[in-house]
């Protein structure tokens, strides 16, 4: 599965049973199913709210950092498209680039690689990220950092450091993302 293949199934799948009804993919969908998807998706959103007025209240920066970048890790772990890309780059970074390329906009500098969404994206593409709000200094960003972070280093086989230099959710047109991959983090 490539980053537009799931980025389509999660969308789909976040439809819910009404859309689908009125789509014509389901026979019927009644009220009581209906109703107990917006109490879930309410539910959801609640959750998540609480949690990162949580993290932002409750927590350091480092620690805040910490909890996001291993779900971030996570996330690459869980999603083939991502362990794609880092198994058909494995030790070569022309080769790791290449494989990027095929979900991603890439570019080298030096020592520098730039990944990017494109040039702009209407929101941010995590499913998660749909369900609270987004704001100037937004930590679920550090979710999508460290999953190209473990991108590179699976790759690559050593630590590397990945920045991230523009994010929908804090405001920008795009994200983008800069890893440090002539030197160890």
């Amino acid at each position: 599965m490539n980053r537009k293949e799931f980025f389509a199934a999660s969308a789909k799948a976040g439809l819910g049973c009404c859309a689908l009804a009125v789509m014509g993919r389901a026979a019927a969908a009644s009220d009581a199913d209906c109703a107990a998807a917006a109490q879930e998706k309410e539910f959801v959103t609640n959750w998540l709210t609480d949690l990162f007025e949580a993290m932002e209240t409750g927590l350091d920066e480092e620690t805040k950092v910490k909890l996001m970048a291993a779900c971030g890790k996570g996330c690459f772990l869980r999603h083939s498209f991502k362990t794609d890309i880092a198994r058909d780059g494995k030790g070569d970074i022309d080769k790791l680039l290449k494989a990027y390329t095929r979900s991603f906009e890439v570019w080298r500098q030096g020592d520098l690689v730039h990944v990017r969404f494109g040039p702009e994206v209407r929101k941010c593409f995590c499913p998660v990220s749909q369900y609270h709000p987004r704001h100037k200094h937004d930590m679920h960003c550090e979710c999508s950092r460290a999953t190209h972070q473990a991108i590179f280093e699976t790759a690559l086989g050593r630590p590397v450091k990945v920045e991230i230099l523009e994010s929908v959710r804090r405001g920008y047109k795009t994200c983008h993302f800069l890893a440090h991959v002539g030197e160890q983090a």
